[in-house]
Order: structure tokens, then C-alpha cells, then sequence
């Protein structure tokens, strides 16, 4: 029984048996897949350079603003005692203009990638990285030219904020997707870690080599992606989706390391071909409105753009932005240091996460990570308002040494919860004939909220200290119960499989134990993917469509014993 067919209200003729090892992954026997194969480790280390593109970009550009040269050639103003400084306009226009390229290309990446693929849009976009960063090293005295460079630049991190986690999503074997998607957050914070270390080696240097080296020790990443990935096996699903249904199978069995033959492989290409019939039930490409008007996708673009809004809320970027300024304010020694500290803490503990997302699950992960962080950037908000030395921390630092503690500690629960496993979730709930255009949408409310947090980060401290931190403990309170009440729990599931948690309607608060019916058989859901003109009609009971009927868009079903028949599109909405 087709999975359209189940859909539209048909009866199976059959019951299928419980021990049908295709329909039913508990069977599988897990000894025959190895965690720790060549291909899981090069997918793991590869594809998410991407996130170490953009970890990189993002820890320099935090040092760049007290280095000596960068300052004298760049800063608009000057301290009281003389030297260079940047306004909070200019030092906030640069920092945020990353934001503003990622935000524009995360949506423009969705389109190139469903025309040309993962692996060539994965390549495009490191080429425009690349060309961004010759802009800024090319500068002199011109302090627009490094915004535009940072822009252009980040025209490429934006497509890979898309197409990393997504390849990763499409790609990897289930029962370590979650870690594999994770491992982009991972490549992130090592990126911030190494230019935090950069930065530190090169800080004292008087002259332009003290920007110039880390900005060209940025060509070394996406050229390691941009090579690398062409050696690697297209997205299956994206092979589906166009056709190539035998490289699909094969990439499939080489991400699980067993023979094409193997049950789970059969069972994973059944489900997706199903799905796929079903979704394409009315034929031609997807209309862009779809993404709103499909069945229960306007509650999954609300909940993607939401987690992406709030994993920028929760104020981690706070510390990474603006770390060094931050703890040179409290009257540390040297602020690069201690922003190295953050660093290593950063990714130190990104680790466990990849260790967490598959034991414990991601509902758990992002509610008990959510209010250790509450708490953390409570007591940071608080010691920072009522008990430090603003007008000299000097005379307080046992208090500046207490908010860096909590710092790390922060920094601690979103390395193991919401860095990583935010990218997880939004990479899993969307169907494969949206995924591409519904990540860049989540995507861009992610570098929306990264615009606007980088940007204002210093006129709102300006104004109101260290109370800024309340602002970010509500949002990780709020991101605690919009979890608990809204994300289903996809540990363990095929993409197939979470569609359908979605499409039924599964209380997320039960989905932990959700189980799906015997052959993945979905009940009392008629006409689900139909326009809502073709929901009208009622399908005989038991009736099947054929196969090339459903290809063609055509619906060809009885509607009266004498065999009076109705034609129908049925798109996927």
C-alpha cells in the first residue's frame, strides 16, 4: 500500500507482519552498522567546515577591534587619553554586516541548491567567501572596504549555514544524524577557538600583518570544503528527488556501510520514494507559497523561524562578539586571553553535545539547557549590575573573575544543547520538498536576530549595563517552554518519519513514546497532501491510484459503484 494511498483513506489489504525488517527498524540489528567508519568521520570533519568557515570569521572579527594597526588605520574616534577607538556605530556596522549578507543568502541558497545540487552549491559559495576576504585584505586606510568584505564574505557563510547542516541531514545515517548535524555547531566554536588564538599570536604585531595573516589564513578552510566535498556523494534525497533513484540507493548503502541490499537500505529508499509520490501527487515543481499552505507547514516554519531566533537570543553571541571588549572592561589584564578561555570552553564542551543529542534526545537537551542557561545569565546580569565597579573594575575584579565563571558556565550549557542541537531540529522537521527553501527561512531569522543582537549590542549596554543579560535570561526561559510544548522528539526517526509525527498531529509532550503504526500504515488522515478542492472527493474504500497516475498528476477515482470517475490535481500542500 502506497503511502499516498494511505493518505487518502484506503484501506490496506493486508496487515503487515510486525517482523517485516523494512517496515519495521527495530529489527535491524544495529551490530551492523559501525559508528566511527571513514565516511561518517570525513561527512563529520568535511562537510562542517562550513561551520568553522563561519566560527572563524566570527572570533576575528571580535580581536580585530583592539588591535593596534587595525585601530589606527580604521577607528573614527579617540579615547580620553588619546588613542584610537571605533564609535558604536562603526565597530556595530562592521561586526553586523556579516549578519546582514547570511540573512540575504540564506534564502537565496534554497533555490540554486534544489536547481544544481548540494555538492556545486556547497563549491559556489566557498568561491564567494574567498572572494570576500581578498576584499578586505586588499585595504588600506579605508574602513567601508572591510564592511564590504565582510559582506561578500558572508554572501558564502549564509549559503553554507543552509546547505552544511542540510547535506548533513539528507545524508547521514539516522542513528547518528543528530551528531553528524551537530557537529557544524562543534566546527563553529573551533573556529572561534583557533582565531581567538590567532588573534592573541598576532596582537602585539605593530604593523598590518597583525590582521592581514588571520584574514589570509581564512583562504585555507573553504579551499579544504570546496575540494573536499566534490569527492563526496551527492544528497540521495536530493538524487530522488531528480530522478537518479540508483546513486541515491548506492550513496544510501554507503552511508551505512552495508550492501545495497540490505533491509534497512531497502526499507529508507521505500519510505522516501513513498513520501516522495506523495508529496509530488500534483505534479511540477512546488509553488513558493506552498511552504505556508502545505499540510501543518505553517506551524513548522513558525517553530524553525522561532528556535532560530531564539539561539541567537539566548545570548551567546554577547560573549563571542564582543568577549574581548566585555572582559576588558572589568579590569582583566589581557582580554584576549581571557577570550581564549571562552573559547576553548566553547568548543571543550561542544563535545558532550554530540554525545547528548543521541542518548538523551533533543526535547530533553534544549528544555533542561534553556534554564541552566536562564540561570546563568541571571547571576552573570546581576553580579554585573549591583556588586562590579563600573567606573573602575579594578577595585572589583574578585566580581569580574565571578562573571567569567559564569561566562564559561553559560557558555558550557549552550555548547552541549542549543549550539548544536537547534541545527539538528530545523535540518529534521521539514518534508523533502520544502527542506531547502524552509531551512533558508529558518536560516535568515537566525542571522536576522544575529544582525540585530551584534548591532545594537552596544548602544543597549551603553544604556542599560549589565542588565542586558535579563533580556537574554527570559529568552532562554521562553525558549524552555516553547520546546516542552511544540518540538516533537526525533531521536532515532527517519525524515520520513518525522514528516509524519508532524503531519498526525502528535502531541510533542507524548512523542517521546510515539510509535509508528506497523508498516508506517498513517491513520485517519484522508487526502492529506490533496488541494482542498480534491479533498472533496471521497475515495472508494480500498481503492488504490496507480503509480503512474500519481507521476502524472492525474487522480483518476471512482466515486460511485457504477465507476463514475473525477479528475483531480493533488498538490502537495
Amino acid at each position: 500500500m502506497r503511502l499516498l494511498d494511505r493518505f487518502q483513506g484506503g484501506s490496506p489489504s493486508a496487515a503487515p507482519s510486525n517482523m517485516d525488517a523494512e517496515k519495521n527498524p527495530q529489527t535491524i540489528d544495529k551490530a551492523d552498522f559501525k559508528l566511527f567508519r571513514p565516511r561518517i568521520l570525513t561527512m563529520g570533519i568535511l562537510v562542517s567546515m562550513g561551520g568553522f568557515i563561519f566560527g572563524y570569521d566570527t572570533g576575528q572579527i571580535s580581536g580585530f577591534l583592539e588591535i593596534p594597526n587595525f585601530l589606527d588605520r580604521f577607528a573614527d574616534q579617540t579615547n580620553i587619553d588619546g588613542s584610537p577607538a571605533f564609535s558604536q556605530g562603526r565597530s556595530g556596522t562592521i561586526v553586523a554586516l556579516l549578519s546582514i549578507g547570511t540573512l540575504l543568502d540564506a534564502i537565496i541558497a534554497a533555490p540554486i541548491a534544489d536547481r544544481l545540487g548540494r555538492k556545486l552549491s556547497i563549491v559556489f559559495w566557498n568561491i564567494i567567501f574567498c572572494v570576500g576576504v581578498i576584499v578586505q585584505i586588499a585595504t588600506t586606510y579605508t574602513w567601508y572596504q572591510i564592511a564590504l568584505g565582510r559582506w561578500v564574505a558572508s554572501l558564502g557563510v549564509g549559503g553554507l549555514s543552509v546547505l552544511t547542516p542540510m547535506y548533513q541531514s539528507e545524508t547521514a545515517p539516522r542513528y547518528v544524524r543528530g551528531a553528524l548535524v551537530s557537529c557544524y555547531q562543534l566546527f563553529i566554536t573551533l573556529g572561534i577557538f583557533v582565531a581567538y588564538c590567532i588573534n592573541y599570536g598576532t596582537e602585539s604585531d605593530r604593523s598590518a600583518r597583525s590582521w592581514r595573516l588571520p584574514m589570509g589564513i581564512g583562504f585555507i578552510w573553504p579551499t579544504i570544503m570546496a575540494v573536499g566535498i566534490m569527492f563526496m556523494r551527492e544528497s540521495p534525497r536530493w538524487e530522488y528527488r531528480k530522478g537518479k533513484t540508483e546513486s541515491a540507493r548506492n550513496s544510501i548503502a554507503l552511508s551505512y556501510g552495508v550492501p545495497i541490499s540490505h533491509p534497512e537500505v531497502q526499507r529508507e529508499c521505500k519510505e522516501i520514494e513513498e513520501k516522495l509520490e506523495a508529496e509530488n501527487a500534483g505534479g511540477g515543481e512546488p509553488k513558493w507559497y506552498e511552504i505556508f499552505t502545505g499540510p501543518r507547514m505553517l506551524y513548522r516554519i513558525i517553530l524553525g523561524i522561532g528556535l532560530q531566533a531564539l539561539q541567537q537570543l539566548v545570548g551567546a553571541n554577547f560573549f563571542f562578539y564582543y568577549g574581548t571588549s566585555i572582559f576588558e572592561s572589568v579590569g582583566l589584564p589581557n582580554s584576549y586571553v581571557t577570550s581564549i578561555i571562552l573559547g576553548a570552553v566553547n568548543f571543550g564542551t561542544t563535545f558532550p553535545g554530540l554525545y547528548i543529542v543521541e542518548k538523551y534526545g533533543r526535547r530533553p537537551s534544549l528544555i533542561y539547557g534553556a534554564l541552566w542557561m536562564f540561570m546563568c545569565f541571571l547571576i552573570f546580569a546581576s553580579l554585573g549590575h549591583f556588586a562590579l565597579d563600573q567606573q573602575d573594575p579594578t577595585k572589583t575584579q574578585g566580581i569580574g573573575y565571578t562573571m567569567i565563571v559564569f561566562a564559561c558556565l553559560f557558555i558550557t550549557g549552550f555548547a552541549m544543547t542549543w549550539g548544536p542541537i537547534i541545527w539538528a531540529v530545523v535540518g529534521e522537521i521539514y518534508p523533502s520538498r520544502y527542506r531547502a527553501k524552509c531551512m533558508g527561512l529558518a536560516t535568515a531569522s537566525n542571522w536576522t536576530w544575529n544582525f540585530l543582537i551584534s548591532f545594537f549590542t552596544p548602544y543597549i549596554t551603553g544604556a542599560i549595563d549589565y542588565r542586558y543579560g535579563y533580556v537574554f535570561a527570559s529568552c532562554c526561559f521562553a525558549g524552555a517552554v516553547i520546546v516542552f510544548f511544540f518540538v516533537c522528539e526525533s531521536h532515532g526517526r527517519t525524515l520520513e518519519e518525522i514528516d509524519t509525527m508532524y503531519l498526525l498531529h502528535v502531541n510533542p509532550i507524548k512523542s517521546r513514546k510515539w510509535e509508528p503504526p506497523n508498516g508506517n500504515e498513517i491513520p485517519n488522515v484522508d487526502n492529506l497532501y490533496l488541494t482542498p478542492g480534491a479533498r472533496q472527493i471521497k475515495k472508494k474504500e480500498g481503492t488504490g491510484v496507480p503509480s503512474e497516475e500519481r507521476r502524472n498528476g492525474v487522480m483518476q477515482q471512482p466515486l460511485t459503484d457504477e465507476g463514475t470517475a473525477t479528475e483531480a490535481s493533488g498538490a502537495y500542500q
